[in-house]
């Protein structure tokens, strides 16, 4: 299972996570509300946010037009094979 982390606090006073690629995540490195590809790091960095505080489900779910299934089952991949789970094209090998 993946493990909350806790939201820091940058030197320009943001609130970050570290993100799925060990990289700091802040409110504005996620990626845009008109996003239409979602790639493998974009659906981890919303998953990311939202486990470690620094957006709510809600507010990920309005901004991103997802349904709570779509992100759960995002949320689901990543916690039983890693990022390589969210692949859309290799769905059925992780089945």
């Amino acid at each position: 299972m993946l493990q909350q982390q806790q939201t820091r606090v940058n030197s320009r006073g943001e609130a970050y996570i570290i993100g799925p690629t060990g990289a700091p995540l802040t409110k504005a490195d996620l990626p845009p509300p008109n996003t239409g590809r979602w790639v493998i790091r974009r659906k981890a960095e919303v998953v990311a946010a939202v486990r470690g505080g620094l957006i709510t489900l809600e507010e990920a779910l309005e901004r991103y037009q997802l349904t709570s299934d779509e992100f759960l089952s995002w949320q689901r991949s990543i916690e039983r094979h890693g990022m390589p789970g969210l692949r859309t094209t290799r769905l059925q090998q992780y089945r």
